[in-house]
This record gives C-alpha cells, sequence and structure tokens, in this order.
C-alpha cells in the first residue's frame, strides 16, 4: 500500500503524520485490498472560523477509487470525521462487493444442479 500524505497551506508534522496512519489503521483492517491512499491537509483562506481546516482522502481499491472529504475548525476533528466517513464507505463498499461475489456463486451453484 502507497501512503501519500500532503499539506496545502500547512507543513505536515510528524505528530499530525502519526495521527492520521493511526486512524488509517482501522481503514486497512476492514479492507486489506487498498492499494493506494493520498490523504490531502489544507487550511483555506476564510473569513469565517468555522470549517477552515479540511482533509480530504482518495482511496484505490481494486476496482474503484472511494473519495471523501470533510472540513472542521481542528484539524483533527477534520481528520476524526474523515475517517469516519471513509471507515462507513470502505465497510459498504466491501459489502457490496461480497453480495455480487455470493450471487455470482449461487448463480453458477444453480446452473450446475439444473444441469
Amino acid at each position: 500500500m502507497n501512503l501519500t500524505i500532503s499539506g496545502h497551506h500547512l507543513e505536515v508534522t510528524p505528530a499530525l503524520r502519526s495521527y492520521v496512519t493511526s486512524k488509517l489503521d482501522r481503514i486497512i483492517r476492514h479492507f486489506d485490498q487498498v492499494v493506494d491512499v493520498k490523504v490531502l491537509l489544507t487550511v483555506e483562506k476564510q473569513k469565517e472560523k468555522e470549517k477552515r481546516q479540511r482533509a480530504e482522502c482518495t482511496v484505490r481499491v481494486k476496482g474503484s477509487d472511494l473519495f471523501v472529504e470533510s472540513a472542521h475548525f481542528d484539524l483533527y476533528a477534520a481528520v476524526d470525521e474523515l475517517m469516519d466517513k471513509l471507515d462507513r464507505m470502505v465497510v459498504r463498499y466491501k459489502d457490496k462487493l461480497q453480495d455480487h461475489q455470493a450471487g455470482v456463486r449461487r448463480a453458477t451453484a444453480q446452473a450446475a444442479a439444473a444441469s
């Protein structure tokens, strides 16, 4: 798995990098077919303080790309929200993949039994 963590208008500190990687371990625990992960952390120049810190993540898995973004006034909270969204999306993708494969196996077994 390739992991890229980059910052836009901010420097990615080692503490922030380790925080993101520790949160990504939860995603990899659910779904091990992750090929590439790109995390972009940005600080936007908005007048309003809310939702100024943004976190984006693109996860390339076998057969698809998953994109999630979140915004918050605290960067660590934005990363937490991002990982919660990404976790739900990965679990949903994995369930969809398993249901589809189970359906194909059932159809093949029924066709073989009918012959």
